[in-house]
């Protein structure tokens, strides 16, 4: 009776440990996933000086579609009361801090797709695509009008 027991007792070890196994490596996936999607925190870049310009919040919807939204403005010249005067659309004349300023963007393989990005320093709204590259940590935004060919990237990093 005491080696049945012993196996028994075993066994339950060894299932518990199984058990634990998959939850880690169910973890370790979906960690991976998520640090692969752009839902999260992003620091922008400028164009034209290379210095952190804004933080943007990526969110999903619900329905898988994400949009994004100005969270902080950061460096010298940042003014939290700046308004987007050169917009034509509804945010005509809208803060810029609280603005969403990627709509509708829907997985498409790798990369996200099918949205659009607006640029609150021309009031342009552009089609967008992105992906995550080094892990996760960097997200590429691509900006354009017609086809992807004519337009801009920028890469922004994201935030812990």
């Amino acid at each position: 009776m005491k080696t049945f027991n012993r196996s028994a007792s075993f066994a339950v070890r060894a299932a518990r440990q199984v058990a634990l196994a998959g939850a880690l490596l169910g973890a370790v996936v979906a960690a991976q996933a998520q640090t692969n999607s752009p839902v999260g925190v992003w620091q922008t870049i400028d164009d034209h000086t290379g210095q952190p310009k804004a933080l943007v919040q990526i969110s999903d919807d619900g329905s898988g579609a994400l949009s994004g939204k100005v969270i902080k403005g950061l460096g010298a010249n940042d003014q939290p009361d700046r308004r987007c005067t050169a917009c034509t659309d509804a945010r005509k004349d809208q803060l810029i801090l609280g603005m969403t300023i990627i709509d509708s963007m829907k997985k498409a393989g790798d990369e996200w797709d099918g949205g659009n990005i607006l640029d609150p320093e021309n009031g342009k709204i552009y089609r967008c695509k992105m992906h995550t590259e080094d892990g996760g940590q960097k997200l590429v935004v691509r900006g354009y009008m017609g086809i992807s060919l004519l337009g801009r990237s920028q890469t922004w990093v994201r935030q812990q």
